[in-house]
């Protein structure tokens, strides 16, 4: 059973407030309505899209959460993040992203996702990729969604590592693995830089 305009748009407000996340496809759906009618039902409510609402929410967040890097060089929007543990990233490819002729994916911008999202994960003020063993499992298309998972799998403080392990995701299904060793200031070194002035 349909419900009215009005208290359409009142139950919008309160799904959107509990999931930003949320497309206007699955919003569509949860109301019995066309993707148009939730987009109307948004510009009059002044609710941004999709992609704006995932900005706003990263940079009041996480922005004084990453250390390693502006929070707007990562590529991707972070969604979750815990320092030295794991974080979340989602990008959305659009056609900027995709060789014309196929309009698969360029695999720079998938591995440009997992890699700075295992930078921004890493709780220092420098990050750097020492190495990294990666794996393209399958194509990506315009308009899909990757979601990037970083997992923290080990921390070398006396040699400056972190391994970081990265797996990207298409609905639900594995695109992209990679494992990232990362170097970072060690213990040492943060002690040195106190004594050393260049």
């Amino acid at each position: 059973m349909k419900i009215n305009k009005r208290e359409r748009q009142k139950l919008l407000i309160s799904t959107i407030h509990d999931n930003p996340f949320i497309t206007d496809e699955d919003l569509a759906e949860k109301f019995s309505v066309s993707v148009q009618t939730i987009r109307l039902d948004r510009l009059e409510l002044s609710i941004p899209e999709l992609r704006e609402r995932i900005k706003n929410v990263a940079e009041k967040r996480f922005d004084d959460q990453v250390r390693s890097l502006p929070i707007e060089e990562v590529i991707g929007e972070i969604i979750d993040i815990e320092l030295d543990h794991s974080a979340i990233s989602i990008f959305d490819v659009k056609e900027e992203h995709v060789f014309k002729r196929n309009k698969i994916a360029r695999g720079h911008h998938v591995f440009a996702q997992a890699n700075s999202l295992a930078v921004a994960v890493i709780n220092d003020e420098l990050a750097l990729t020492a190495k990294a063993n990666i794996q393209f499992i399958q194509s990506v298309k315009q308009n899909e969604r990757v979601v990037a998972k970083a997992k923290v799998v080990k921390i070398d403080e006396e040699n400056g590592r972190t391994f970081v392990e990265v797996n990207s995701y298409v609905n639900k299904e594995i695109v992209f693995t990679g494992e990232f060793e990362m170097y970072r200031l060690s213990a040492n070194e943060r002690m040195g830089e106190d004594e050393t002035c260049y």
